[in-house]
């Protein structure tokens, strides 16, 4: 069997040159490895591991959030029950968005302000748990803003932003 070998060809002679190399991978002076896969599999993993550490999915979405002060009742969920609010008052009402014609009473939602119109406005290290109560549309009191995706009570929106802002971008996901 023979040694493996390394080819060079040099430039005035234009001729290979044969070099005997005991790792067995073989070169030309263009750069080619006639004998060996190119190395893109490791050009691949790479990449792949740099778009895994610097680029985190998020499986959460974006809206907005707006608030509402009571009274509360009756909710289009719950009609006049009072136990349907948590004991943290940490509820809101269901915007279009996440109405789901009724199907989204009762889900809990994690939500995180992450802007707003006036800078300072979120407390961007606080996220909440609300729980889905009412819908926006048909609630008693009318939320400080339309169209929003979520219409937090007060006591929720002051935990995530400053209740004096009408409505704030948030992040939000289904617990």
């Amino acid at each position: 069997m023979a040694s493996p070998c390394l080819f060079i060809r040099t430039p005035d002679t234009h001729k290979r040159v044969l070099i005997k190399k005991s790792m067995g991978v073989f070169f030309d002076f263009a750069g080619e490895m006639p004998n060996q896969q190119r190395p893109w599999r490791l050009s691949l993993f790479i990449v792949f591991f740099l778009v895994a550490t610097f680029f985190n999915p998020s499986l959460a979405d974006v809206g907005t959030a707006a608030h509402y002060s009571p009274p509360y009742l009756p909710t289009a969920c719950f009609g006049n029950d009072a136990s349907q609010f948590p004991t943290d008052n940490l509820f809101a009402a269901a915007g279009d968005g996440i109405w789901d014609n009724g199907a989204s009473c009762g889900r809990q939602y994690l939500v995180r302000c992450i802007s707003a119109a006036t800078p300072g406005t979120c407390n961007p290290s606080q996220t909440i748990q609300i729980r889905i109560v009412d819908r926006a549309e048909t609630s008693v009191s009318r939320p400080s803003a339309n169209g929003a995706t979520i219409i937090l009570s007060n006591t929720a929106f002051g935990a995530i932003a400053n209740p004096s802002a009408a409505s704030v971008n948030i992040e939000f996901q289904q617990v």
